[in-house]
């Protein structure tokens, strides 16, 4: 199950006196995401739509987030939201814990941001990783007027519709996140929208998200960096993603099976998220502990705290519907969890990867 690690939760100021929460989870060597529009530090770590991001990324690294002016804890009523300002937030949280050089992390629009920093301080960020970016914004990839049309009637709907206690309205911005989602994971995305930002800070954020343009910025990367994107991203084209790996010298570009903008947890392409991002990082999860330089070198498969948790279960003889019973799951989920754990380890049967679990110590005991 997902149990909630104690965080640590300050404030700092940027530049202009905005008022910015920061939260700090984990332990090891630090790992900083860039803002996005939908944060809440005190609420991701609960949230179906972000709480694995936490978790994870929060394993075998001191995971350090905030919320974005306008969003979440930090100050809602601000008089600038704007590419400049976000840049400026991010220099403010780096310079009050005081790091010299980390790994930066950016998804969506926070990729942007990340993309940005990274070229104007190339001696801070020793890793970027970039999920679901995009190298220009809708307005700067010279759309056809209806696709205009669309975006300033999206905005219109945020401005009347987004704080009310129907979700309607703000069910329009969900269909352009996700293309696969269940009823369940549609609410907990409209519960982070309601909770998050305002529907006027909403707006501006979309106008700012519209004129993204990193096609100057990207080149002057020079850190390794690793790009994300899904085949069948909703939010951002495919297409845009892999522009930007191409603009940034030596990326490294990953395309993920995936209908959604950012993945939920049971997706195939979670896993495969994973894999790439701890192998790419140096000093995350079980790679990060000491090793014995005449030991042989192994690595083990990444599974979640819930494939691991199922595959226990599994290992008991217990079937997807006695599981989905204990654990308050449909029995559609588990069989999605243990079908992406058998494809982190490589397992062909449920049995051999209750197997290999246990002989990787992922759990505990195995049925005799």
């Amino acid at each position: 199950m997902h149990r909630e690690r104690q965080q640590q939760i300050r404030f700092c100021t940027s530049a202009d006196g905005t008022r910015l929460a920061v939260a700090t989870l984990g332990e090891g060597a630090p790992l900083v995401k860039a803002a996005t529009w939908l944060t809440h530090v005190e609420k991701d770590p609960s949230n179906l739509f972000t709480r694995h991001w936490v978790s994870e990324l929060s394993r075998g690294n001191t995971l350090i987030r905030y919320d974005s002016r306008g969003c979440g804890l930090s100050e809602r009523q601000v008089e600038r939201i704007s590419m400049e300002a976000w840049i400026e937030d991010l220099e403010a949280v780096v310079a009050t814990l005081a790091m010299d050089r980390f790994p930066l992390f950016g998804m969506s629009q926070g990729a942007a941001i990340a993309v940005n920093y990274a070229a104007r301080h190339p001696d801070r960020v020793s890793h970027l990783v970039l999920y679901g970016a995009c190298a220009r914004g809708l307005l700067k990839r010279d759309p056809p007027a209806k696709v205009i049309d669309a975006a300033l009637a999206m905005l219109k709907a945020a401005e009347l519709g987004w704080g009310s206690d129907s979700s309607s309205f703000r069910q329009v911005f969900i269909s352009q996140l996700l293309h696969d989602a269940t009823a369940e994971q549609q609410r907990a995305v409209d519960e982070a929208q309601r909770l998050t930002i305002s529907g006027a800070n909403a707006v501006r954020f979309l106008k700012e998200v519209f004129e993204i343009d990193l096609l100057e910025s990207a080149p002057k990367v020079r850190c390794p960096t690793l790009v994300f994107h899904a085949k069948d991203d909703p939010c951002f084209p495919f297409e845009e993603g892999r522009l930007l790996a191409s603009l940034i010298p030596n990326a490294r570009f990953i395309p993920l099976e995936s209908k959604n903008h950012l993945p939920f947890e049971t997706e195939a392409a979670w896993p495969v998220f994973l894999s790439e991002f701890r192998a790419f990082l140096p000093g995350t999860g079980a790679e990060s502990a000491p090793r014995d330089a005449n030991a042989p070198t192994t690595t083990k498969p990444l599974l979640t705290p819930r494939q691991i948790e199922i595959l226990r279960e599994v290992g008991q003889g217990q079937t997807d519907k006695q599981i989905a019973r204990k654990l308050a799951l449909s029995p559609r989920t588990v069989e999605m969890h243990v079908a992406n754990a058998l494809l982190a380890l490589k397992c062909r049967t449920r049995a051999e990867a209750v197997r290999r679990a246990t002989e990787l110590a992922l759990i505990t005991s195995a049925p005799g």
